[in-house]
């Protein structure tokens, strides 16, 4: 019989794979691509961030994060600031707009989750939201790359 570890490392490739709304639809409504999302999220929760703890905290080569930056900066959804600790790095901070695409596309985001749990009952997607969170805090632990909450 297989571990119970088998069964999750299946539906957690099955999940990679599921999004509610396609690639397609999201470039098509002018929604923001998953990695900018992620990115943006982070500083929303986080507050400003160099380019060094960026590439840090999401375990990428610095000239990837400066690309995926760049394309923020150009879209007006952050600017640079000078380090609020008087650090020498410039840091990142998301603009209103950068703040308003956020917002509207974790609401976009739940809503579609909404239609997924449509027929679960309020506590069974709560137990499910635990079970997910200890499941990613295990992992963040493992990899020493904690995800503020």
């Amino acid at each position: 019989m297989d571990k119970p570890s088998h069964l999750v490392e299946f539906e957690h490739m099955v999940l990679g794979r599921h999004q509610v709304s396609s690639a397609k639809l999201r470039k098509e409504q002018g929604r923001l691509e998953r990695s900018a999302y992620v990115m943006l999220s982070r500083i929303r929760i986080q507050g400003p961030m160099s380019i060094g703890e960026l590439s840090e905290a999401f375990q990428l080569d610095a000239s990837t994060v400066n690309r995926q930056t760049a394309h923020a900066v150009r879209a007006g959804l952050l600017r640079r600031i000078p380090d609020p600790d008087g650090g020498m790095a410039r840091k990142f901070q998301l603009t209103p707009e950068g703040e308003r695409e956020v917002d509207g596309e974790r609401d976009t985001r739940v809503g579609e989750l909404d239609q997924v749990f449509e027929d679960w009952s309020a506590n069974d997607v709560e137990t499910f939201a635990r079970y997910l969170q200890r499941f990613n805090t295990s992992v963040e632990r493992l990899s020493g790359q904690p995800w503020p909450r």
